[in-house]
């Protein structure tokens, strides 16, 4: 079944079809999330009664392997940085569900430490893997947390993109 996108076009709205793309297997996925350049998609799919992260390849449907995801779940909310390096999502240890990354470039699953009666129900990461934005829960309230991410990450930049300056006002 294909989407429909609404498209801008000269002063008014025309609905336009956006076409479906096939991937490998025909389980229900949820949550999808793909990496800012369009090749990695990760969705949570249910696998042995547990709901699981898969991340694969785009185009060829490849399963990617994530080293150190299997035994905390179930997983929820996954994010992607801008090349596929970062995976953030929430993984449940013991009673408690917590937020990480797992590092793809060297293998390192990165926790993040929340504060103390905070429950994390969603997040999303940057594309450049600068911040973190994370829906917190406490005592029946509801919060959204930034955090910087810039001295725990190495950034993960669009090809051409510089570390630094190059934008409007800012140095070259």
């Amino acid at each position: 079944m294909a989407g429909v996108l609404l498209a801008i076009g000269g002063c008014g709205l025309r609905r336009q079809t956006a076409s479906p793309i096939g991937l490998n297997g025909a389980e229900n996925r949820e949550q999808p999330a793909l990496s800012g350049d369009g090749r990695l998609l990760a969705s949570l799919v249910e696998r042995g009664g547990r709901t699981t992260v898969l991340l694969q390849e785009r185009r060829s449907g490849k399963v990617l392997p994530l080293r150190h995801l299997r035994r905390h779940q179930p997983h929820s909310s996954p994010s992607l940085s801008w090349n596929g390096r970062y995976l953030a999502l929430l993984i449940q240890r013991g009673a408690r569900r917590e937020a990480v990354i797992e590092d793809r470039a060297s293998g390192a699953l990165q926790p993040l430490f929340l504060p103390g009666n905070a429950e994390p129900r969603r997040l999303s990461l940057a594309p450049d893997a600068r911040q973190l934005a994370v829906e917190l829960t406490s005592q029946g309230s509801t919060r959204l947390q930034l955090y910087d991410l810039s001295g725990l990450l190495e950034p993960d930049l669009a090809p051409g993109l510089r570390e630094s300056g190059g934008g409007p006002g800012g140095p070259p």
